[in-house]
């Protein structure tokens, strides 16, 4: 049985705590943002540890912004709020905006102009209507700039491995591939929610305590999850799709 708070009623005083809640859980969405301008004021002050820290309170949120907003049903009680719009512009400011500036802050790029295959590759990805699709997958490279850009800082990529990273993820945000979407994947759920609590974890004792991350592979270990994350969603996503054409 669902908890009360999460049925409609006709109790006035529970409508409103619904409203409420619904409220709260748009305004913790909205946060996200208030997170990356914070990261922005860092990274042009020169401390990436603390823009590092900063874009991962912001991806965290999103981690689970989404679950609370189906849980409290937003859309149903405040149907005139686009739950899934406020999402998307967050989202491109956190994982595209944010992190293209700390790599060329971070002078990881060559030029401004590296950050153009991130900014208009990512523009037309969150563009799609078939950007999340109602199976629980994103289409195209996800964006995730901003893994990309904290993992350049903390491994020292350099300049042309890390052009080149960009140059081969902003491809595939334009090539058709299935990736899982975390919070709604129905498949090995926990695994892979808690492999991504861990990846944020691993990362931020990396960031807070660099001579612990060199001592310790942190940075090394945490890279599982992306590869684990990639071979879910060729598995899930895209695997049973070519079995299933073949």
């Amino acid at each position: 049985m669902l908890p009360a708070l999460l049925v409609p009623s006709q109790d006035p005083t529970q409508s409103s705590l619904r409203k409420l809640l619904a409220w709260g859980v748009h305004v913790f969405t909205a946060s996200g943002a208030v997170f990356g301008t914070l990261a922005i004021l860092e990274i042009g002050r020169g401390e990436f540890h603390r823009a590092a820290l900063l874009m991962l309170a912001a991806l965290s949120i999103d981690s689970v912004d989404g679950m609370a907003a189906r849980a409290v049903r937003v859309s149903e009680v405040l149907p005139g709020i686009d739950g899934r719009r406020l999402d998307d512009i967050v989202d491109y400011f956190n994982y595209v905006v944010v992190p293209a500036l700390f790599l060329l802050a971070l002078g990881a790029l060559p030029h401004w102009a590296a950050t153009l295959p991130i900014l208009l590759s990512s523009a037309y990805g969150f563009s799609q209507k078939e950007a999340k699709t109602e199976d629980a997958f994103f289409t195209g490279f996800p964006s995730y700039w901003n893994v990309v850009a904290i993992d350049a800082w903390l491994l020292q990529t350099g300049t042309l491995l890390t052009t080149g990273v960009v140059s081969v993820l902003a491809l595939l945000v334009f090539i058709p591939w299935k990736y899982v979407y975390p919070s709604r994947v129905t498949t090995l759920w926990w695994t892979t929610n808690l492999g991504a609590a861990g990846f944020v974890l691993l990362t931020a004792v990396a960031v807070i305590w660099p001579d612990r991350a060199s001592e310790y592979p942190l940075v090394e270990l945490s890279l599982l999850y992306p590869v684990y994350y990639l071979g879910l969603s060729i598995w899930l996503g895209n695997w049973f799709s070519w079995r299933g054409h073949s």
